[in-house]
């Protein structure tokens, strides 16, 4: 099955408000979680996420298996996840800390780097 980013439903609204999925992993090179991008590719930045429809998650999915085939990530998981200001935030809180680092030393981590998104571990 031939899928492309394209072929994801994406979240009403581009990306501005309301729920859906998102696809993360683990970069094979580094361990460093990723998530699929609206590009096509795989950011370490929770806000560059593609943001699908439920009726998206097939897609979703599909893609991921292809960069898990490619050796480029591995340890996918479909996540829930909030649209909301310009950001995207994760809805439980192991995939916000996943996201974020260190809920203990927010000096280390994406959060340190700017790369954690626009909310907290714990809210």
């Amino acid at each position: 099955m031939n899928v492309m980013v394209s072929d994801v439903t994406p979240l009403p609204a581009a990306l501005t408000a309301g729920t859906g999925k998102a696809l993360s992993a683990n970069r094979l090179l580094d361990g460093e979680v990723v998530f699929l991008d609206r590009a096509g590719g795989w950011s370490p930045r929770i806000d560059d996420a593609l943001v699908a429809a439920k009726t998206g998650e097939a897609a979703l999915k599909t893609l991921g298996e292809r960069a898990v085939k490619a050796r480029l990530v591995t340890a996918l998981e479909i996540i829930d996840v909030e649209a909301k200001d310009g950001g995207v935030r994760p809805l439980h809180i192991r995939e916000r800390i996943r996201a974020l680092g260190p809920t203990v030393r927010p000096d280390l981590g994406k959060q340190a780097e700017g790369f954690g998104g626009r909310f907290s571990a714990v809210e």
